[in-house]
């Protein structure tokens, strides 16, 4: 039995499959080749080089550790350095940073604060001298002071305070007797000192010795009047900037 193939109009007849046709192949496209740009490349190899060695440098640096001493106590101003106020540390340091190497430990020691040294600080050259408190022409005197004869606020080396005479209290009451109605009061003798060292307070008394450095003329006046106990410390006022 055989089959007839109607064409349709203004449709040209394409054999199917099946009956030895063959299908119309798709017409090529066209690919653009791209261009190569040989500068192009070069100047991003020659970025990716650079980024990889500044990372590299940055590395390195960064990396590169110094000994060096740092606060392991507070030290307070005017105060003698000792061995256990000081320990090492590996810092990564800018070259600008100051620091004292750990090889100077020994140098270090027996110096005195220049300031206040605070534990876990990084120790620096300008913070330490070898000039003591007490100057030429001065004398050190041990002045003990009862809790009330002196100031709450904790003293420090290097601190300016005035030493105030008081009146012994059976001198006081006679003092008053003779004294005559209207005339003014005796005003208490004064001498300026500077802390040089302030003692640990008794457990007992709460008396606590605080070394102060006078003119040598004054020193044995000093010394006798802190004998009878009739002395009290004051701070000093600050002088006007």
């Amino acid at each position: 039995m055989s089959s007839t193939t109607t064409a349709v109009p203004g449709r040209p007849s394409v054999p199917g499959p099946g009956r030895g046709g063959v299908e119309p192949a798709a017409a090529p496209r066209m690919v653009r080749q791209r261009r190569r740009r040989p500068g192009l490349i070069a100047l991003s190899v020659a970025l990716i080089a650079a980024g990889g060695l500044s990372g590299a440098l940055l590395f390195t640096a960064s990396g590169e550790r110094s000994s060096v001493l740092v606060v392991a106590h507070d030290v307070p101003v005017g105060a003698t350095i000792t061995a256990a106020d000081l320990a090492p540390a590996s810092l990564a340091l800018d070259p600008a940073v100051k620091a004292v190497p750990v090889t100077k430990k020994s140098s270090m020691v027996g110096q005195r604060a220049a300031v206040a040294l605070k534990a876990g600080s990084l120790l620096s050259p300008g913070q330490v001298t070898s000039v003591s408190l007490v100057k030429a022409g001065e004398q050190l005197v041990g002045v003990a002071l009862k809790p009330s004869q002196l100031p709450a606020t904790r003293l420090g080396p290097g601190q300016k305070v005035l030493i105030v005479s008081t009146p012994d209290p059976a001198q006081a009451a006679a003092g008053a007797g003779a004294g005559k109605a209207g005339e003014p009061a005796v005003v208490p003798k004064t001498l300026a000192a500077t802390v040089v060292a302030v003692g640990v307070p008794a457990p007992a008394t709460g008396v606590v010795v605080v070394d102060v450095a006078v003119p040598a003329a004054d020193g044995p006046t000093l010394a006798a009047r802190v004998a009878t106990g009739a002395v009290a410390l004051i701070i000093a006022p600050q002088e006007a900037g």
